[in-house]
């Protein structure tokens, strides 16, 4: 099971480091990528990236250091951003691989 738990959060890493990398370094391809961007301020899109990008190291370095691991699952608060797609009714963006290559 321990191992299973890793691959989960090894993909879900990976997945918001490409996400956060994105918002925080790459505006327009973000922009470009997600229709949400377009509609709030570049500031609020970097603020989500940074989160994302911190929210990685939430997920892994608690549990890889053995330094309160019980902090890990704070980390998936990152994942209450579904809720804003949710409210937007963009399904479609909600997955944490759910991009587009442009």
């Amino acid at each position: 099971m321990n191992i299973a738990i890793w691959i989960v959060q090894g993909i879900v890493a990976l997945g918001f480091i490409f996400s956060g990398w994105m918002k925080t370094f790459q505006y327009e391809k973000a922009k470009a990528s997600w229709s949400w961007v377009k509609e709030v301020s570049r500031g609020v899109v970097s603020f989500i990236g940074i989160a994302e990008l911190l929210g990685v190291l939430g997920l892994i370095l608690p549990q890889a250091t053995n330094i309160a691991p019980a902090l890990t699952p704070l980390a998936a608060i990152v994942l209450f951003g579904a809720v804003f797609h949710i409210k937007r009714k963009e399904y479609q963006e909600i997955g944490v691989i759910s991009f587009s290559w442009r």
